[in-house]
C-alpha cells in the first residue's frame, strides 16, 4: 500500500535538535496565547496502519476540528514497515510531525529527547483521572510523562470451552494458580485421548508474567540490568519440562508446525489444544476460525498475584519542538476521553484506556468483543489491587527472543537438559543485554 502523505507545514522549528529532557512550553507561549484568541492552528499527526485504521483515524481527526475550530489537523500515514524509517528521517531533520505514533520502541525515542515533556498540561488541556495507572506508568519515562497511550491489551489465556465440555472438566475460572494449569492441562489431555493436548508451550511469552509473580521482572530498565536470576530461569523451565514429562502440552514437533503465533494453524482454532497465552485483542481473530466457542480467562496467580496489567498497544507522544504543545495535548485528551472519539476509533488500537471510554463501547459491542471488554475490566480491577512494575522490551529483544524459543527447543527435544539448557540461555542472554547497552 502506498503511503498517503498531505503535504502541510508546522511541526517543526528553527535551530537544532532538542536536547534531552527538553520540557514542553508553557501553556503562556506566544503559540498558546495565539491559540486562546482563536487564531488558526495546524497540527500535523503521522501514524502507521492500512487504509481501514486511515479512515478511521481521518474521521476521528475531523470529528476533533469539529470541536476544535481554530485546530486544524493535516494526517500523514505509512504502511507499518516504512513507517519508523519515514519517522526517523523527519526527526533528523526537524520536520517531525506535532503528534506521532509509537509502540514499544517509545523508549528508544525517549532515550533520544525528540518527545514532548506532557506534565504540564496534565489536568489542564490533558485529563488521566480516568486513565488506568499501568498506562499512565507505562508512558512515564525517567520521571517525565512522554506518550499516552491509545489503546491497550491484557494477557490471558483463551479457553476453547468446547473442549472442556467434550472432557467433562469445568471451565477455568479467575483466581487459579500453576499447579491447577498442570493439573487442568493434563486431565484434557488423558480423557480426550491421543492428538488432543492442554496446552501450548509458552515458556516464552509468559517467562516476565513468571518473573513478577515472584518479585522480579526480565528487564530492570531503571538500573538497565537483568531483573532476574538464573534461578528463577530454571524454575520456570523446570515447571514446562515437568508439563512436558506428564503430559498436557503440545509436542514440540506439533508446537513448530503449528506454531501458536499463526492463528490460521493454531491447535485451539482446531480443537486439538484446549488453552494458550494471548493478547486479549487476539481472541476476535481466533473466534473468527472456529465454531467452538472462545473465552479469556485470568492468567493463574503466583505469590504476588497474576502480574498481568494493561499493556500498550500503541500510543501518542508529541514532537519536544511543536510549536502548538497545548493543542497536542488537547488531542490526546480528545483520543482517550471523548465518547464521540471512542465510537469512531473502536477496538482498531486495543480497547480504550480509560474506563468511561470502555463502559460506553461494551453497551454495543458484539458477544465476542462484549468477552473482551468484560476480560479487560477484570484485569484492570484486580491490576488497583496488586501494584506490578510496569516493564519494556529489553535492548537486544529481538536477538534475546531467538535464545529462548531455541533454548526451548533444546530442552523439548532433549538435545540438553534444564540445567544445562537455562545456565546457557542466562549467560546469554547477559552477553545480548551487555552488548546492546
Amino acid at each position: 500500500m502506498m503511503a498517503s502523505v498531505l503535504a502541510a507545514c508546522g511541526g517543526g522549528t528553527a535551530g537544532g535538535p532538542a536536547a534531552a529532557g527538553t520540557s514542553a512550553p508553557a501553556t503562556t507561549s506566544a503559540a498558546g496565547a495565539a491559540a486562546a484568541s482563536g487564531e488558526q492552528v495546524e497540527l500535523r499527526v503521522m501514524w502507521w496502519g492500512d487504509q481501514k485504521r486511515a479512515d478511521r483515524t481521518n474521521e476521528a481527526l475531523r470529528k476533533f476540528e469539529e470541536k476544535n475550530p481554530n485546530i486544524k489537523v493535516v494526517g500523514e500515514f505509512a504502511p507499518s514497515s516504512g513507517y519508523f524509517d519515514k519517522l526517523n528521517t523527519q526527526l533528523a531533520s526537524g520536520t517531525a510531525p506535532d503528534a506521532f505514533f509509537l509502540g514499544g520502541n517509545v523508549v528508544d525515542y525517549a532515550n533520544k529527547g525528540v518527545l514532548l515533556d506532557l506534565d504540564p498540561y496534565v489536568g489542564k488541556e490533558l485529563d488521566l483521572s480516568d486513565m488506568d495507572k499501568s498506562m499512565i506508568d507505562y508512558g512515564t519515562i525517567k520521571g517525565k510523562l512522554l506518550h499516552i497511550s491509545a489503546g491497550a491489551n491484557a494477557r490471558g489465556i483463551i479457553v476453547n470451552t468446547d473442549m472442556f465440555k467434550k472432557a467433562g472438566i469445568p471451565v477455568p475460572q479467575d483466581g487459579w494458580n500453576w499447579d491447577d494449569y498442570a493439573r487442568i492441562s493434563k486431565e484434557i489431555s488423558d480423557k480426550l485421548g491421543k492428538g488432543y493436548f492442554g496446552t501450548y508451550d509458552f515458556t516464552v511469552d509468559g517467562m516476565d508474567i513468571s518473573f513478577k509473580q515472584n518479585g522480579k521482572m526480565l528487564y530492570d530498565m531503571d538500573n538497565s540490568k537483568l531483573g532476574f536470576d538464573q534461578a528463577d530461569a530454571e524454575k520456570w523451565f523446570g515447571y514446562w519440562n515437568e508439563m512436558h514429562k506428564n503430559g498436557g502440552v503440545v509436542t514440540p514437533e506439533l508446537q513448530v508446525s503449528n506454531p501458536p503465533a499463526d492463528t490460521s494453524k493454531s491447535l485451539v482454532v482446531t480443537g486439538k489444544a484446549a488453552m494458550m497465552l494471548i493478547g486479549s485483542n487476539q481472541l476476535v481473530a481466533h473466534q473468527n476460525l472456529t465454531q467452538d466457542k472462545l473465552t479469556l480467562v485470568q492468567v493463574p496467580r503466583g505469590d504476588k498475584g497474576t502480574a498481568v496489567v494493561f499493556e500498550s498497544s500503541q500510543g501518542l507522544s508529541g514532537y519536544a519542538k511543536t510549536k502548538h504543545p497545548a493543542e497536542v495535548a488537547k488531542l490526546m485528551d480528545f483520543w482517550i476521553n471523548d465518547p464521540d472519539a471512542a465510537k469512531i476509533l473502536g477496538n482498531d488500537r486495543g480497547v480504550p484506556v480509560t474506563s468511561k471510554m470502555r463502559d460506553l463501547l461494551k453497551k454495543d459491542a458484539n458477544p465476542v468483543d462484549q468477552i473482551i471488554y468484560d476480560y479487560t475490566s477484570r484485569v484492570s480491577e484486580e491490576a488497583k489491587k496488586e501494584n506490578v512494575k510496569v516493564s519494556y522490551n529489553p535492548p537486544g529483544f529481538t536477538e534475546y527472543s531467538k535464545l529462548a524459543e531455541t533454548t526451548v527447543q533444546e530442552i523439548s527435544f532433549g538435545k540438553k537438559d534444564v540445567k544445562k539448557g537455562v545456565e546457557d540461555f542466562y549467560n546469554g542472554t547477559m552477553k545480548i543485554f551487555n552488548k546492546n547497552q
